[in-house]
């Protein structure tokens, strides 16, 4: 639990509004790496992001680096939580910790049981969630980073040759299994590279997840939330990791229920490529190469969870998740007609 008293002590020192108010503190998620309050104070209202106490020590550099992000996004077109206050001085509330605007939306997780209306009938309404979502990053990939003083955030060259030689090492530190497909999809990565490479500034885990949407019809983001995976790379690696289940036809029953939310109704595939590209102003003709490189990707990140399962019946239920990425990665590699 948030030390008020402390908390709102150390909001005074910093002469944001609210003081001399009483300071509530409402818990809205948590887990082993952030636990999430909003905060309200008279009618100043903002959410406060910090590592629960049991939290590794480098999540302190985490959040950090988290709120650079937030405010290297200040004044751009990317839909973004505002930058409040951060505070690195751990004796404040025994970790780091910053403070964002409060958005007044809603998050895809909130609503897995179906779409909220009007998306739940109106499948028009429902295909705007969809291109909102490309709409993110690809205004994220058009951030000028450098202007906006990120240029230390990620190290952008050698990335493809980072991350194919840092997942296998780390796969082979934990490996425990064989994962049918690996070596396939493993080899080529390692022959294959994008037609062209511009760095700049992706999210990581870029899905429904991590979005919010404003209230009511057309859709529209509101925000792109959790930076804990942002970095200065490859932002068609986002593309990658938003499309690697997404179905050409939206329409197939089967095909949309791939997703933990309900595709149906939205664009295909072959859409969302279209209005990245024409937004970011990048190709897409290698997305190939990313839609590998993203299941190989997540298999591996999986992995883990699944070594340590144990009683976990959410981490076990990943084993055929990841059989399933990996032979998907291992299938497209063999298929397609990319040759880059």
């Amino acid at each position: 639990m948030i030390d008020t008293a402390r908390l709102a002590e150390w909001m005074d020192e910093r002469g944001l509004p609210g003081k001399g108010a009483p300071l509530e503190a409402i818990y809205l998620s948590g887990g082993t790496q952030n636990e999430i309050y909003k905060l309200v104070r008279d009618d100043f209202t903002s959410v406060i992001r910090i590592p629960p106490k049991g939290a590794p020590a480098d999540r302190d550099n985490g959040i950090m680096r988290e709120w650079r992000i937030i405010q290297g996004l200040e004044g751009t077109d990317v839909p973004h939580t505002a930058a409040v206050a951060a505070c690195e001085d751990t004796s404040v509330l025994g970790r780091s910790f910053y403070l964002m605007g409060y958005v007044d939306g809603w998050s895809p997780m909130d609503h897995r049981d179906g779409w909220p209306a009007p998306f739940d009938t109106d499948l028009g309404a429902r295909a705007g969630l969809a291109y909102q979502l490309a709409e993110g990053i690809a205004l994220l990939s058009k951030v000028d980073w450098k202007a906006q003083g990120l240029q230390d955030l990620g190290r952008p060259d050698g990335f493809h040759d980072r991350q194919v030689d840092r997942w296998t090492r780390f796969f082979e530190r934990i490996k425990a299994r064989e994962i049918e497909g690996m070596d396939i999809a493993t080899k080529w990565l390692q022959n294959h590279r994008p037609l062209d490479y511009v760095p700049g500034l992706m999210h990581g885990d870029y899905q429904f997840a991590n979005v919010m949407y404003e209230h009511g019809a057309p859709a529209k983001l509101a925000a792109l939330v959790d930076w804990e995976m942002g970095t200065v790379g490859d932002p068609k690696l986002d593309l990658g990791w938003m499309l690697m289940n997404w179905p050409e036809d939206t329409s197939s029953n089967e095909d949309s229920a791939v997703s933990y939310v309900d595709l149906s109704g939205m664009p295909s595939r072959s859409q969302m490529l279209s209005h990245y590209s024409e937004v970011s102003g990048r190709q897409v003709d290698d997305i190939d190469y990313y839609l590998v490189l993203a299941r190989w990707k997540l298999a591996i990140v999986l992995e883990q969870g699944f070594q340590r399962a144990g009683d976990d019946v959410k981490l076990q239920s990943y084993g055929p998740v990841i059989v399933n990425l990996m032979k998907s990665a291992a299938d497209l590699a063999e298929s397609t007609d990319y040759r880059g």
